[in-house]
């Protein structure tokens, strides 16, 4: 099929102009100014929208093989689209986890056979995504995974996350860290700041995830490996990436929009704001921002975690460590960082394809003649409610319920197939 997208404002070489996009076979033909039609092209009126290279998220979970009551590799891809997402890697949390040939070729079989979108599989980095014990075969995995990460638990031995250091340098793959000092848990599902105090919750310590962050940096400088930490969440992590980069360490991180736009004291007794790690105090807020405005944090990932709802029921004690955020993650970042002139939207962009697939060496998103069409188009001036119940995800535990938002996208291109439009009498 091809396609003249008309008068919208495309991302290009690091910028917005407005322009006409020609897809001729799936790949761009031409960008200019009223491209005339050819060859019968369906037409796209866009005067009001924006091009975005198509969205990666390095950090979500689709549940299959092992939890599909929860979602599937199907509705996760589709929700992805919805979002303007066009790759996304898939945490190990499952069932059989990926820690060998065997059980990561039933993961991937299911993408092959499903998937809406570019799906990258991770690799555990412990036998039975344990955080210890043994260690997966590197050699055998690193041809079938993106990544190693053990992501929903930490590493806890530092004997055993060297070895996994050392077996990573050596075949010049990414080690993601979950970072979480079990030791320093002491029972906590919550942040252990103001709203825990005030309230009678126990409290997860920043130390926690600072305190194998600082380990895991010094193992990297050691054997040189290719470091990326999961999901940061407090001021001490920043610092200590911003310290390691400074030194030129191969170090990357993400965080997610939970972090960025919401502290501890916006906390309700409700699973919906119950993730692992916890949002935390409005001066670990500050510092996230400040670090992606000072280029420290590389990339915003949504750590997309569907349950189910008997299993979000539970209040903040009781239900699971999870939240929903494919569909709300630019929309939300984009009101409350953009428009807030908190950062550009180029610099969102950035953190939201550019740099992940440049990172974990994802397939191209770049808007230019000759490339494939990988790309979104969103309308930044619809209004809007989030409301859960019009999600695609199975999930329906999202902080942001009842927000007010701006953004919408109304279509995702990948190759020569659009793979999301949205339904014109949809809310």
């Amino acid at each position: 099929m091809n396609q003249l997208i008309k008068g919208a404002y495309v991302y290009s070489k690091g910028g917005f102009k407005q322009a006409d996009l020609f897809i001729v076979d799936g790949v761009i033909n031409e960008i200019g100014d009223n491209l005339p039609p050819v060859d019968n092209p369906q037409i796209i009126n866009c005067p009001d929208c924006y091009v975005f290279p198509g969205f990666a998220d390095l950090h979500v979970h689709f549940r299959e093989p092992g939890f599909s009551y929860k979602e599937t590799i199907k509705n996760g891809s589709l929700t992805a689209a919805r979002a303007g997402y066009t790759a996304v890697c898939l945490m190990p949390n499952l069932i059989p986890p990926p820690d060998c040939p065997e059980n990561i070729l039933v993961q991937q079989d299911i993408i092959d056979r499903d998937a809406v979108i570019s799906c990258f599989p991770y690799s555990a980095i412990t036998k039975g995504r344990k955080g210890k014990g043994e260690l997966v075969d590197f050699e055998q995995m690193s041809e079938y995974a993106v990544a190693f990460t053990d992501d929903g638990t930490g590493v806890q031995e530092k004997s055993l996350m060297e070895k996994a250091m050392k077996q990573a340098a050596k075949k010049k793959v990414i080690i993601a860290a979950h970072c979480e000092d079990e030791s320093l848990l002491n029972g906590g599902y919550i942040h252990d700041g103001e709203y825990a105090a005030l309230n009678g919750h126990k409290g997860i310590s920043s130390e926690s995830e600072y305190h194998q962050v600082e380990r895991d940096i010094r193992l990297a400088k050691k054997y040189g490996t290719r470091y990326h930490v999961c999901h940061i969440s407090c001021a001490e992590t920043v610092d200590l990436i911003r310290k390691a980069k400074a030194e030129g360490l191969k170090v990357t991180c993400e965080t997610a929009p939970h972090y960025l736009t919401m502290c501890d004291m916006d906390l309700q007794n409700d699973g919906r704001f119950k993730m692992n790690p916890p949002i935390r105090s409005a001066r670990d807020r500050d510092a996230l921002i400040e670090g992606i405005r000072d280029g420290t944090i590389d990339v915003i990932a949504t750590d997309h975690a569907p349950h189910s709802k008997n299993e979000k029921r539970g209040g903040l004690r009781d239900s699971l460590m999870g939240v929903v955020g494919l569909e709300t993650a630019f929309p939300v970042l984009y009101t409350e960082l953009v428009k807030k002139n908190i950062i550009s939207l180029e610099k969102l962009i950035e953190l939201m394809s550019v740099n992940p697939r440049k990172i974990f060496n994802l397939p191209s998103a770049v808007i230019e003649k000759g490339e494939p069409a990988n790309f979104c188009i969103y309308r930044l001036s619809t209004k809007y409610t989030v409301d859960s119940q019009n999600f695609v995800s199975a999930g329906k535990s999202s902080p942001f319920e009842g927000r007010e938002v701006f953004g919408q996208n109304i279509m995702t291109i990948l190759d020569n197939k659009i793979v999301w439009k949205k339904n014109m009498t949809e809310k």
